[in-house]
């Protein structure tokens, strides 16, 4: 560990050690019934609890979180046998999936697509992967741009997935497996074993045999998290963990469009060759956690990550289909990457009353050093001699044979951040609470160019790139409770995105000088726990962005600057409506145009990509009897468009799953999953005008649970 690492992590320990030794003097006790209340908070998983490390970092219920957000417990992710990331999304609102290439996650949150805006256990995880789910308590989808809370990026809001921990109290074991109706199979298990209430040992695995209706595509993935935790004293709390992922797979890009919509009758045609397109992923993630309470109302924790992350993808894909010459054409290339995450983050929560007013009082700071190595071969085809070509179309196709001999990237990138920030929540009598905060950000970082290092300093670049940001991001907001369990807010936020973007890899001599890009969020909304397990929330809200990038429709290797403005209204409602039947529901609308691009004199502004303007979901879960239960849902996404170009549209579509779940024992329950019941033919998810994804027909899975 490098000595600048070093006594910054000893400098973020001094400074809240110092802020708890004078909180400590101003804290007041919390009663006994304040206590007892946050039990419940904790047990209902109806807050973000602090012990998790969840996203908010303070017992915040969310009915007093002056934002848009949802949380999927692993409850709802088992029962409707969810996934992976994308199956999870389809059910919010607010958010669309993106193709990601056919080798990460990729989002669209608001209108402003990302593929880096992930944390895990409230520390950024920003390397592009298929994230798995075997391992969580929940996922939580924040919306809303929130550098304060989150750091840089996050322009359209973040999702942070809370991982298992060891109990130190339980032993429990348990297994699950499935199968669907193209041959897809997973196994996981989940095992707990507690000592004398001191410590307690957890090993989470699983492994999925991956297999859809595409022609070609199947791959496998695996990954393990043991974890630790240890109990100390009353007050003190220790986690280790560490996660293994491996994940290979053929990468799929979909079908390319014809006459301004996707291609039709080709859903299961493979543009790519099997032999080539292939992506390989290995994830060592450790981490380290210390939880204190210095008093009923005073908590202190720390986390100290360390990943190591190595990712190859390669590829071929469309780029045009014409029917009447009967051709395909193909591009590709082969992308590696290596990057290591170091990460330290503490954080001080106090409660404490001053001149009448109460007070949850934030402090914290972060630090991280990010080293990242990445480059790209183009693709050369010797019939064509050229990256590209045109070919007979059959299917499936004969490709040409091809290799990736030249290199047209190779930089290895240096990033270290430096964050401080404060939040205070104001408690104005019983009706009225105020939100403030604010977070500094310094972002260095350090790009080699070793094309451009090994071709000289001649051509006015020299190969060596760098850049400091800092930045101010506040956030405030406004609560007002006309009664306990109803809300009205309005908040304002900002965050803020380095021009070597999420990934590191676009800062150039063009962008150097450069500010960041911004974005504002402006919000009103209402919140309403209709009873204790049923919450109905509605917002407002505008999100601006100044000077974002984006694909050049007209060179994909390209980026282009704009501006954008996404205006839009969010309901949702979760809960219980009676005993037996439960509700996850959710609708947005999303008008989401480009700013200030001109046709000459005239205002030509385009509809931003991967927007539906209209998307709803509704999930139903009925219990019949104590042992039989049904589910039935339905999304519905309106037309989007696949790029900025706005040339291509995606058609409108409504798609309609049903479960069936049966419990044989106490330790033994099985479930049936039909997706898309009415085998609607679809198309999810796009990367550009020619990769689109086409959706899965009707599909079956089988699932049994078990506990010993």
């Amino acid at each position: 560990m490098s000595f600048y690492k070093t006594n910054t992590i000893l400098s973020v320990l001094l400074l809240t050690t110092s802020l708890s030794n004078q909180a400590l003097s101003q804290t007041i006790p919390v009663s006994a019934e304040s206590v007892a209340d946050e039990d419940v908070i904790i047990v209902t998983g109806k807050y973000l609890a602090n012990e998790k490390f969840s996203a908010m970092k303070t017992k915040t219920p969310l009915i007093d979180v002056p934002q848009s957000l949802s949380v999927v417990s692993s409850e709802q992710i088992e029962s409707q046998a969810f996934l992976d990331m994308g199956d999870i999304l389809r059910y919010m609102p607010g958010t669309s999936i993106g193709q990601g290439e056919g080798h990460r996650d990729q989002i669209t949150i608001r209108g402003q697509n990302t593929t880096a805006d992930f944390f895990i256990d409230g520390l950024r995880d920003d390397v592009q992967y298929f994230r798995p789910l075997y391992n969580l308590e929940q996922v939580e989808i924040l919306r809303g741009s929130n550098a304060m809370i989150f750091g840089r990026g996050g322009g359209g809001g973040v999702i942070n997935r809370v991982t298992k921990s060891a109990k130190i109290d339980e032993n429990f074991n348990s297994a699950q497996a499935g199968i669907d109706t193209f041959g897809a199979y997973n196994v996981n298990s989940d095992i707990n074993v507690g000592v004398e209430d001191r410590f307690g040992f957890r090993l989470n695995a699983f492994y999925e045999s991956l297999n859809n209706h595409r022609d070609e595509f199947d791959g496998e993935r695996f990954a393990i998290n043991p974890t630790f935790t240890a109990q100390f004293s009353p007050d003190t709390k220790v986690k280790i963990s560490y996660e293994y992922v491996n994940d290979d797979r053929v990468v799929d890009r979909g079908v390319p469009s014809l006459n301004g919509v996707p291609l039709s009758g080709f859903d299961n045609t493979f543009f790519g060759d099997p032999d080539v397109n292939l992506t390989t992923f290995k994830a060592h993630i450790a981490r380290g956690q210390i939880d204190h309470s210095f008093s009923d109302s005073l908590s202190f924790n720390a986390t100290i990550q360390y990943a190591d992350y190595d990712k190859l993808y390669q590829n071929l894909f469309p780029i045009g289909f014409d029917q009447n010459a009967g051709t395909a054409s193909l591009d590709g290339y082969r992308d590696e990457t290596a990057r290591q995450n170091f990460i330290s983050q503490a954080n001080l929560v106090g409660q404490f009353d001053t001149a009448g007013l109460g007070h949850t009082l934030l402090v914290g700071a972060e630090y991280g050093d990010q080293d990242t190595g990445n480059n790209r071969r183009d693709s050369f085809f010797a019939d064509s001699a050229d990256d590209q070509i045109s070919f007979i179309f059959s299917d499936p196709l004969v490709v040409p044979a091809v290799s990736f001999p030249v290199f047209n990237r190779d930089r290895q990138s240096d990033v270290k951040f430096l964050s401080f920030y404060a939040q205070d929540q104001i408690d104005i009598g019983e009706f009225v609470k105020v939100v403030a905060g604010i977070r500094y950000d310094r972002f260095d970082i350090n790009v080699i160019d070793r094309i451009e290092a090994n071709n000289g300093a001649a051509d006015g670049n020299d190969g060596l790139l760098e850049r400091v940001d800092e930045e101010i991001s506040p956030r405030v907001g406004l609560i007002v409770k006309p009664q306990e369990n109803v809300s009205v807010y309005a908040s304002y936020s900002q965050s803020f995105l380095p021009r070597s973007g999420d990934q590191f890899l676009t800062l150039s001599l063009t962008n150097e000088a450069l500010e960041p890009e911004k974005f504002k969020n402006y919000e009103i909304g209402v919140k309403f726990d209709v009873t204790d397990d049923l919450s109905i929330t509605s917002s407002i809200f505008q999100l601006d962005r100044d000077s974002g990038t984006t694909v050049d429709p007209n060179d994909a290797g390209n980026l282009i600057l704009i501006g954008s403005r996404t205006k839009g209204f969010e309901l949702t409602a979760n809960g219980q409506f009676t005993e037996n039947w439960s509700v996850n529901a959710g609708y947005s609308y999303l008008d989401a145009n480009e700013r200030g691009r001109f046709d000459g004199t005239l205002s030509a502004n385009r509809i931003l990509s991967q927007v539906p303007k209209h998307m709803f979901s509704l999930w139903n879960q009925y219990e019949v009897t104590e042992d039989l239960g049904i589910g039935l849902g339905v999304t519905h996404q309106a037309q989007q468009f696949a790029s900025i170009s706005n040339a291509v549209a995606l058609p409108a579509f409504t798609r309609v799953d049903m479960a069936v779940f049966y419990k044989v024992s106490d330790q033994v329950q099985v479930q049936l999953n039909v997706e898309n019941l009415f085998d609607t033919d679809y198309f999810p998810a796009v990367h550009n005008d020619n990769n689109i994804s086409t959706g899965e027909p009707l599909n079956a899975r089988f699932t049994i649970r078990a506990s010993f």
